[in-house]
C-alpha cells in the first residue's frame, strides 16, 4: 500500500500542512488507498527536507504536485476527465496561487502572529527536551520570518497581509458561487487544493483574524464541511 508520510493530525484537521492535505483529498476523491506514516520526525527522512512524501513499494516522490502527477500515471484518476481545456487552464493558474500565495497567508497567520505562535510552538516543540525546546523554537520562527521576508509577503504589514489572504477567499467564493465544487457537479484537482489549505484556516481550531476572515464566506464553509463529510471520516478531523 502506499504510504504517505506526513506530520499527523494537529488544530482538529488530519495534518497542518495543506500540502500533505492536498496529497491526502486527491487520493480520497480518486479512490487510491494509502496510509498515513505521521511524526514530525518525518522531516529527517524526506528527500527534499520537506513533507509530503509518498513511498509507494520503494518508489519514493517527493512535492505534492509531482506526487500528484505520479500518481495519475501510475493508478489513473477519474478527476479532471470531463474538463474542458479551458478549465484545466483555470485549475492550473488557481492551483499554484493557492500554493505560492495563500500559503504564506496561512505561514504568517500562524508564525508570525504573536496570537497565534504560542499554539504552533507547543504542536511542534514542547516534546523536545530542555533546553532544546527554549532554542530551537526562536531559530525555527526566525527561519520562517527571513523566508517570509525573502519571498516578499513578510515586508508586509498584519492588515495588508489579511487583505490579500480575503482577495483570495473572496476569488474562490466567487469561483464556487452556488455549485457543488469549483468547476461543475464532480470534484477535480482543484478541489482537492482548494480544500486542503481552506481546511487549514476554516476547519481548524486555530482562531485568528485570517481564520474568521475565511469563515466568513459562507459558500467556502458549506464547500469544506461538504468535502469532508463526503471523503473523511468523523474521526479524521477533531481528535
Amino acid at each position: 500500500m502506499i504510504k504517505l508520510y506526513s506530520f499527523g493530525t494537529a488544530f482538529g484537521v488530519p495534518d497542518p500542512s495543506p500540502f500533505v492535505m492536498k496529497v491526502d483529498a486527491w487520493m480520497r476523491m480518486s479512490g487510491i488507498e494509502f496510509e498515513h506514516v505521521s511524526g514530525v520526525g518525518n522531516l529527517r527522512k524526506a528527500p527534499k527536507g520537506k513533507l509530503p512524501f509518498i513511498d509507494d513499494a520503494g518508489t519514493i516522490v517527493a512535492d505534492s504536485h509531482l506526487i500528484i502527477n505520479y500518481l495519475r500515471k501510475q493508478y489513473g484518476s477519474p478527476l479532471d476527465e470531463e474538463l474542458s481545456s479551458e478549465q484545466h487552464a483555470i485549475a492550473t493558474l488557481v492551483g499554484k496561487s493557492l500554493d505560492e500565495y495563500l500559503y504564506w497567508c496561512l505561514v504568517y497567520g500562524r508564525w508570525v502572529r504573536d496570537d497565534t505562535w504560542p499554539l504552533i510552538k507547543q504542536a511542534f516543540f514542547d516534546s523536545m527536551p530542555f533546553p532544546l525546546r527554549n532554542i530551537v523554537p526562536m531559530i525555527a520562527r526566525n527561519q520562517v520570518k527571513r523566508a517570509l521576508y525573502l519571498q516578499g509577503l513578510g515586508r508586509h504589514s498584519n492588515e495588508e497581509i489579511l487583505a490579500m489572504a480575503t482577495e483570495m477567499f473572496q476569488a474562490l467564493s466567487d469561483l464556487l458561487d452556488d455549485r457543488v465544487y469549483l468547476l461543475g457537479e464532480q470534484p477535480s484537482t482543484l478541489d482537492a487544493t482548494a480544500f486542503a489549505f481552506l481546511c487549514e484556516f476554516m476547519l481548524s481550531d486555530i482562531r485568528n483574524p485570517f481564520s474568521e476572515r475565511a469563515r466568513s464566506f459562507e459558500n467556502l464553509v458549506r464547500y469544506c464541511e461538504r468535502i469532508k463529510d463526503e471523503y473523511y471520516a468523523e474521526s479524521a478531523f477533531n481528535r
